[in-house]
């Protein structure tokens, strides 16, 4: 380090040192820009294809002398291109939505620090520390850089943002052997890291790591990945693409191909066939190109795009009602596909919030009831009493007012900085308790029984504080009576350090009589029975005293060694981080739905088995305790991850993973997707946005998360509620099957229109309808319903199915039958009309048309269920119905509109008689018979019903 431990560095070692190592800062890669973005939407074959039609449309105008001059011309151009410019900027702005996770890393750390440089301290910028620096740091710093600690006075650091657990972590200088057995810690007791913050204490550090080196910044680094590749002149952004987007480019190349296909078939039969202008104002060959591109339009659904874009949108909307806040939409079907569900424990599926639950005290049991920290729910009573709806007990097992547990409170309370307090936030009052986390259960739990710290304050003034230690593993407080004469030590710490200084024991008489082995052996047992129910055990002691053992002036390891012996053991407080309401019978509906749920936490293995087992992760019986759920080291044998194959079988089987760090979380996720599973990733803390990222779905919370967290994120849940992540999946998948119903509508309807365009050219016929005919049945007649299909709510059922795997295409080769059969029955029913109203055809045919894919929207709404079956049940869909009937009698009606554009004559006028009654008739005919061969095809598909 070339670093005095007492001067530091100088001022020109440090500045070489800074020229070497750079600034002590994150790096960010470039961000793809809007522009560029937009640009990548236009490359997709679909829109490329569109934007090829809308180009020659508009150029085989420009060169017909009759055209170029009239606007109306150019109308099917200018329509398409505005489809796909609007479908780009959307797409474009909805993946621009800023990813600000590694901004919100970069600004957890501090802007000025304290170092010693050439003896004497001095302020500077945190980004131009350097190695070898020695720095000063006091409660409520954040530490500037990964430091090995040099000296230390009581230091404690919070150290959640890279554990992910909240109780602060004591440091020292002083190197301590692993006792034999003991689990492996997350962090050396030794160390400090950049962007912690210290909560207690101060002490000196040298700087060992800078800059992207740091903890921290392996985070950064994972959170980067590889950036955007660079494809060509645009960057490649595919590596982010979600299921359904994939699943949508396959699909859009199959329907440009086709598209291809059937425009040179129809263009070589055309010329084939001598297929001449009707009008005379172009050759063949040119007219033939016309008729090429109006199929084009015909066989590219022009709003698929936009309708997916669209659904997912209001999808999004919906969310928001179940508190899930959907940071990018494509991430809403992803959600509905999941296969495995990988959380955090604390504060996603517990409250975050440690609570008493029980007591030991003079060999006696007592449960705790409550909830949250508020102390005006709940109460303490016997042990296995009944609990009242209120969480109180009934009379005769009420034990709030028994002398052995107010005894027991207000010894811990006595030995406790922690106050707690009403606050009002958001209009709402709650309960906030200020001080260590560890201490808050006792000041709730003493609250129920009438006991308040501001209250014994006066009655017990503190003489002296011998605070919490990793050494100590106990706090101690002398106190004084109201008579200012000394009262007693009151103790409280780890159960095992407590007894070892005990030489007396509350009996259940209220005597205190000299302490056994045998009682130290039950008290021992006893603490090793609640710990395997996942609770935290404290032990509270006590002292008489008539005179101080110690000097005032003495150190406090002396003050230390004179109080602790000659204890009288009062008894035990157990505390729990609960699991949040409805956790489990979440867990349990998503089992049901073959998803599978994995903890991953940073907490010792029985812990957190012991909740798993609670919440039905694991059995509880304990048949997997061994198999099921594992330390995190067995992950990583010596300093290397296993192998693929081996981390891939010891994943499929385990769904618990204690002592994980942040690298552990990413190389779970990472070995799941292998197995092609779709998973999901909830997580609060900065050590979880690696895997949120890497994750086919990441969901952060959004009342204790981070920033750094909700960056990472696809989803935020609003009230951090496990439980809303399994009614997000149950959306999910109602809007991918309403994704799959609209994709079938619109494929069907579509190919319909190629066929029937197809026909009249084989057959000689005058071509069906005219381009901005097909346009206004897109934008009309195929784009309203299409979104009401997406917002379709979920059939019944629908969460008893099994995950859609990772590669399943959208549109199913059953699916293809569908819209082939559909497609051939429509355009029977539609050209049986053009033939039957021959001297109105196109008209007839349009009108049939427009009325029959109304019909086939309300037959869309389920693949297997007959159109009558709650057929108005969806307002959206009657709405979408209701506007193209409308827009289609504006088309037949308005002057101009109807005969200048659309080449629609339905009333006598110039040169046209009318369709008349008979006309009206045939489209009727012609649109129902649609509908039934439709609905007779799925009542064939219902002996054989798919899986959807």
């Amino acid at each position: 380090m070339k670093s005095d431990l007492k001067a530091g560095l100088s001022a020109t070692a440090a500045a070489d040192k800074l020229a070497e190592d750079g600034l002590n800062v994150l790096e960010s890669p470039p961000k793809v820009t809007f522009l560029m973005l937009f640009l990548i939407q236009l490359t997709q074959f679909i829109i490329a294809l569109l934007l090829g039609a809308c180009v020659v449309s508009a150029a085989i105008n420009a060169t017909n002398k009759d055209r170029r001059g009239n606007p109306l011309a150019y109308v099917d151009s200018i329509a398409i291109f505005i489809i796909v410019m609007l479908n780009a900027v959307i797409a474009a702005s909805t993946e621009a939505s800023a990813n600000g996770a590694l901004d919100a890393l970069s600004a957890l750390s501090s802007p000025i620090s304290t170092v010693v440089r050439g003896g004497a301290e001095v302020e500077v910028d945190s980004s131009h520390i350097v190695i070898g620096d020695i720095v000063v740091l006091g409660t409520g710093d954040v530490v500037p850089a990964d430091c090995r600690v040099l000296s230390a006075a009581d230091l404690k650091v919070n150290e959640m943002l890279l554990t992910g657990e909240s109780e602060d972590v004591s440091k020292t200088d002083k190197v301590k052997k692993k006792a034999p057995g003991a689990a492996e810690k997350l962090t050396a007791d030794t160390m400090i890291f950049s962007s912690c913050t210290v909560k207690a204490g101060n002490c000196k550090a040298m700087v060992v790591r800078t800059g992207m080196r740091t903890r921290v910044g392996q985070i950064a680094a994972l959170l980067a990945g590889d950036g955007a590749k660079q494809e060509g002149c645009l960057p490649d952004t595919s590596a982010n693409q979600t299921p359904l987007q994939v699943s949508l480019g396959k699909l859009s190349v199959q329907i440009g191909v086709l598209a291809i296909g059937c425009c040179l078939l129809v263009f070589v039969m055309g010329l084939a066939l001598g297929v001449k202008d009707p009008t005379g104002a172009s050759p063949g060959w040119l007219y033939m190109i016309l008729i090429s591109v109006t199929l084009t339009v015909a066989a590219i659904p022009e709003g698929l795009p936009l309708t997916v874009t669209i659904s997912l949108s209001t999808g999004c909307s919906e969310m928001v009602k179940e508190n899930v806040l959907m940071r990018k939409i494509a991430a809403v079907e992803t959600l509905g596909s999941a296969s495995v569900i990988c959380t955090d424990k604390t504060g996603t599926l517990t409250e975050g919030k440690m609570r008493c639950v029980k007591m030991f005290v003079a060999s006696t049991d007592y449960d705790v009831t409550g909830k949250g920290f508020d102390p005006t729910v709940g109460s303490v009573g016997a042990a296995g009493a009944a609990v009242a709806a209120d969480m109180s007990f009934d009379g005769a097992d009420d034990r709030k007012d028994d002398p052995k547990v107010k005894l027991l409170l207000t010894s811990a309370l006595c030995c406790s900085s922690t106050t707690l307090t009403k606050e009002s936030e958001g209009g709402e009052e709650k309960w906030t308790p200020k001080g260590n986390s560890s201490e808050a259960p006792i000041v709730v739990c003493a609250a129920k029984c009438g006991l308040w710290a501001k209250d014994l304050e006066p009655k017990f003034p503190l003489v002296t504080e011998i605070p919490f230690s990793s050494s100590r593993k106990m706090m101690i407080k002398v106190t004084k009576n109201e008579c200012g004469e000394l009262a007693g030590v009151e103790k409280a710490g780890a159960p095992n350090y407590i007894l070892k200084g005990c030489d007396k024991i509350l009996r259940p008489d209220g005597s205190v009589t000299p302490v056994t082995e045998e009682d130290k052996d039950a008290l021992l047992a006893k603490v090793d029975e609640l710990s395997s129910m996942a609770l935290r055990v404290l032990a509270i002691a006590l002292k008489p005293l008539e005179s101080l053992p110690y000097d005032q002036d003495a150190e406090i390891e002396d003050k230390f060694a004179a109080i602790v012996k000659n204890i009288t053991f009062v008894g035990l407080v157990a505390s729990i981080d609960p699991e949040r309401a409805g956790v489990k019978a979440a867990i349990e509906v998503a089992a049901n739905a073959s998803i599978r749920t994995v903890m991953i936490t940073g907490d010792y293995l029985k812990t957190a088995a012991a909740i798993a087992k609670n919440i039905a992760i694991l059995p509880e019986d304990g048949s997997l305790d061994k198999t099921g759920a594992v330390d995190c080291n067995d992950l990583r044998p010596g300093d290397d991850y296993l192998s693929n194959p081996d981390m891939d079988a010891l994943t499929a089987r385990v769904n618990v993973f204690a002592r994980a760090k942040p690298e552990d979380k990413l190389e779970i996720v990472k070995s799941l997707q292998r197995q092609g599973l779709v998973s999901a990733m909830t997580g609060d803390g900065v050590n979880d946005a690696p895997a949120l990222k890497e994750a086919d779905i990441g969901v952060s919370m959004g009342l204790e998360g981070t920033e750094v967290a909700k960056g990472a994120s696809d989803m935020i849940l609003t009230d951090d509620n496990f439980c809303s992540i399994v009614k997000a999946v149950e959306k999910g998948r109602g809007i991918y099957s309403g994704i799959q119903k609209f994709v079938s509508f619109i494929m069907s309807v579509h190919f319909a229109e190629v066929v029937q365009i197809f026909l009249c050219v084989v057959s000689g016929l005058p071509i069906m309808r005219v381009p901005l005919q097909i346009l206004f049945l897109v934008l009309v007649t195929d784009l309203p319903p299409a979104i009401a299909l997406g917002v379709e709510p979920g059939e019944p059922g629908i969460m008893n199915k099994t995950p859609r795997p990772k590669t399943q295409p959208v549109v199913m080769p059953w699916m293809w039958r569908c819209i082939v059969a559909n497609g051939l029955i429509m355009t029977a029913g539609i050209t049986a009309t053009y033939l039957f109203a021959i001297r109105k055809a196109r008209t007839v045919a349009f009108i049939a048309l427009v009325w029959a894919e109304n019909l086939r929207a309300y037959s869309a709404r389920s693949f297997t269920k007959p159109i009558w079956n709650n057929m108005f049940s969806n307002p959206t869909m009657n709405k979408a119905v209701f506007l193209g009937q409308i827009c289609l009698y504006c088309g037949l009606f308005l002057p101009g509109l109807s005969s200048g554009v659309l080449d629609l004559h339905p009333l006598p006028r110039a040169g046209h008689d009318g369709i008349q009654a008979y006309g009206w008739g045939i489209a009727v005919c012609g649109a129902l018979s649609c509908l039934l061969g439709c609905e007779l095809y799925k009542f064939a598909m219902s002996f054989n019903p798919p899986n959807v």
